[in-house]
């Protein structure tokens, strides 16, 4: 069996480190310095020090020769390149071939999660989302990690359990893509808002009562959206949402603490230029489809205010005491 994992960054090669050895994976890189870099020192010790590709892992730049008779494609590229990444794709693609999205987000303009900006330019059944608690670096070290996996196909969910089958990692299926994906792309948000009660000094009781409060929010909105409000107490919801925001391995964790510990703009800026912070693209997509959807979320609306328009950090504390 062909696997092609598209990206190449910490994700791409943590997924890779999990697919069975015997099988193999191909990963496409749009830069050819990366490519070389990953072929000269089996690894990226910039994203996942120590780490080294396997055996069975090649990389390339040819789209092409990446997708060419692989049995199942994997996204794992940044939201913002998904559409780009898939019209390419598009030229390759057979109606047989596998889809597993990796990635998360939503689409700036269009306001479209990763799963409709790929099914609006690829029309096929066979496409599926994986999403969950996971850091890459945990998975290459071959940590226990659960993932849901959301597809309506009983066959693309046949050939994702059997290319990730394996001792570390347990996949649970549901059909709720719409769900899954609203999970997925809202944790980075509430991760900042997690980040910034830190950075004020409070304490993890009043953390926990955040994320609490963000739970239930994002029950609503997921029903709200067309979705299943159970989705939240999967791997993609409560689970991603528990790992991303509490721990300052997360980019958008540690980019709330700065902003609540009112670290200078400078820096903070410095460190949006120099770091992928997902969470500050999706707080302004999220922002705006909800505006859009006419579905309220104060704590949205909230974050939104602080991040883009320095309004208070004071009133995130007073609005989980006033929230009713």
């Amino acid at each position: 069996m062909k696997v092609t994992i598209l990206g190449a960054g910490a994700y791409a090669l943590a997924l890779s480190s999990n697919i069975k050895k015997e099988y193999n994976v191909v990963l496409w890189t749009k830069f050819e310095e990366e490519k070389e870099l990953l072929m000269k020192k089996k690894g990226n010790d910039n994203v996942l020090p120590g780490y080294k590709i396997s055996s069975n892992v090649s990389i390339t730049t040819n789209m092409e020769e990446a997708v060419n008779g692989s049995d199942l494609i994997i996204i794992a590229v940044p939201a913002p390149v998904v559409h780009d990444i898939t019209l390419e794709l598009k030229k390759y693609f057979k109606s047989n071939q596998h889809i597993c999205i990796a990635s998360k987000g939503i689409e700036e303009k269009t306001y479209l999660f990763v799963y409709d900006i790929f099914t609006k330019v690829i029309k096929t059944r066979n496409v599926s989302v994986i999403s969950g608690p996971s850091f890459a670096i945990d998975m290459c070290n071959n940590h226990p990690t659960g993932l849901t996996l959301a597809t309506r196909s009983t066959k693309t969910e046949f050939v994702v359990r059997n290319v990730f089958n394996s001792d570390n990692l347990k996949l649970r299926v549901t059909r709720d893509v719409i769900g899954v994906e609203i999970c997925g792309s809202i944790k980075n948000v509430i991760a900042i808002g997690a980040g910034i009660l830190e950075g004020m000094g409070y304490s993890e009781s009043t953390r926990a009562m955040y994320v609490t409060e963000s739970l239930h929010d994002i029950k609503g909105l997921i029903k709200a959206l067309g979705g299943n409000p159970k989705t939240i107490l999967s791997y993609a919801g409560f689970g991603d949402l528990m790992l991303t925001a509490t721990s300052t391995k997360s980019r958008n964790y540690k980019f709330g603490v700065m902003i609540g510990k009112r670290t200078h703009k400078n820096i903070i800026d410095e460190y949006k230029n120099s770091t992928t912070v997902e969470g500050i693209n999706t707080l302004n997509s999220i922002y705006k489809l909800l505006k859009k959807k006419k579905v309220d979320m104060k704590i949205i609306d909230l974050l939104y205010d602080i991040v883009y328009k320095d309004v208070d950090i004071d009133n995130l504390v007073k609005f989980l005491i006033n929230k009713a």
